[in-house]
């Protein structure tokens, strides 16, 4: 359980990840799905995750350079803690939500 927190340490990692389970995606495109992230916050927790072997980041020669951040096999294999959060959550709304 230490390990799998030290990975998905705090919100933004947790929802990196998420967005990454459905397949590659761009930093503009991961900024926008994910919202509120400053540039620098979001480009710390792509490093950290990247780091840790979760996430990969490929840059490809073209001009401007894009670069596509995709789950590792690793990555990937937590998918399904974050399923049963997902599950855990809509079974236990919080405080003044409507139960769904």
């Amino acid at each position: 359980m230490e390990r799998a927190l030290q990975v998905l340490d705090g919100k933004w990692s947790t929802l990196v990840v998420r967005e990454l389970l459905s397949g590659p995606k761009r930093f503009g495109e991961l900024r926008a799905a994910l919202g509120t992230p400053s540039a620098k916050t979001l480009t710390d927790r792509l490093r950290v995750l990247e780091h840790q072997g979760i996430l990969t980041r490929t840059v490809h020669a073209e001009v401007p350079p894009r670069v596509v951040y995709a789950l590792t096999e690793q990555g990937h294999s937590l998918s399904s803690i974050l399923h049963a959060m997902l599950l855990w959550g809509e079974a236990n709304p919080g405080p003044g939500a409507r139960p769904r």
